[in-house]
């Protein structure tokens, strides 16, 4: 094995000083562009490999993006396979920071203690904090000099962050009118956690906003929650409708993925969708229109919603806006197969 090229090694190469060299792979505009031109080329033909960790210490930036999930226990490991929501999210995330030469951490949050010594110890650039998370985090957040973007959080906070959003309430309102359009009347909604999460609860507003324009009450009874947004619960829940609750005809789920659960178990019983049970999602993901019969449901960009998210964080990065982003992305409902005419 040869030896490791060095920056004097490229300033040899390129008739320089090591300072030159220096300054050109920092980004440091204090050379000619012929200077410049002549040691790119030298690094090029050397195959010279910067040492990256000396090059974000001398530029106090580490060139990496954070993605922060809320931990309540050891979700993380699960939380890609079981919601393919933030799977997309991340794929739409991923895609711009690499593009834009960043490099992405994901990480769980459980306490802010955690979370401030896992940004500090890795000298990151930026954060996305994806979800709903306790109020004393956000708190201590305040003392970090970092930029932080929000998604999906509806509190005070907005005001001291940048956030990035969906018109839930819209979603949950355009749903719920489908299924009232329909000639349904007792239409479930099943969400996770209306009080910890500020998505689900906004969803849940238009649901009664729709219902109360259509002249019917909402009831509790036809409101369920479930710990977690994953298709086990969803399944569950279909079971538990199933048992318990035979009056209801329709569902509207706060996810698809729930959506998808709770079609499963209807149909392992034999009921049929969309003549016995007529089902509405929420996110329009890739699977829910592979699902048979697909699933009718609110679109939101899930992959757009991360694209619009990195870009913001990336561009308070290198600008440093001193007013907040604050972005409202639309939705609509897309008809598919799930959902007819109640008989």
């Amino acid at each position: 094995m040869g030896e490791k090229i060095t920056i004097r090694d490229v300033a040899k190469h390129a008739g320089v000083s090591a300072a030159s060299v220096s300054y050109v792979l920092n980004g440091i505009n204090k050379v000619s562009d012929e200077t410049k031109e002549r040691i790119l080329t030298a690094v090029k033909e050397l195959n010279y490999e910067p040492n990256l960790t000396a090059v974000s210490l001398s530029k106090q930036k580490s060139n990496m993006i954070g993605v922060m999930f809320p931990l309540t226990d050891d979700s993380l490991s699960t939380i890609f396979k079981d919601n393919h929501y933030y799977s997309e999210m991340i794929s739409g995330i991923e895609y711009v920071i690499r593009k834009h030469g960043y490099d992405l951490v994901i990480s769980g949050a459980s306490s802010p203690a955690d979370c401030l010594k896992w940004i500090r110890t890795r000298n990151i650039d930026g954060l996305l904090f994806l979800g709903a998370f306790p109020h004393r985090l956000y708190e201590k957040m305040k003392a970090l000099s970092n930029p932080i973007v929000l998604v999906d959080t509806y509190e005070r906070y907005e005001r001291d962050y940048h956030h990035i959003s969906v018109d839930d309430e819209y979603g949950g309102y355009l749903a719920t009118t489908h299924l009232v359009n329909l000639g349904h009347k007792e239409i479930a909604f099943v969400a996770h956690h209306l009080v910890n999460s500020p998505v689900d609860k906004k969803r849940y507003i238009g649901y009664a906003k729709a219902l109360k324009e259509a002249g019917i009450t909402p009831s509790k009874t036809f409101v369920f929650e479930v710990n977690e947004s994953s298709f086990d619960n969803g399944y569950n829940l279909g079971n538990k409708l199933l048992q318990d609750y035979k009056d209801i005809r329709a569902v509207f789920a706060s996810s698809d993925t729930l959506a998808l659960g709770i079609m499963k178990a209807l149909q392992e019983k034999g009921k049929k969708i969309p003549q016995d049970y007529s089902i509405v999602g929420f996110d329009d993901i890739t699977f829910s229109s592979y699902a048979s019969p697909s699933l009718t449901t609110i679109r939101q960009d899930v992959f757009n919603k991360g694209v619009v998210a990195a870009t913001s964080v990336i561009q308070a990065i290198e600008h440093r806006f001193s007013t907040l982003q604050h972005v409202k992305l639309s939705v609509e409902l897309i008809i598919r197969d799930s959902t007819a005419k109640r008989g």
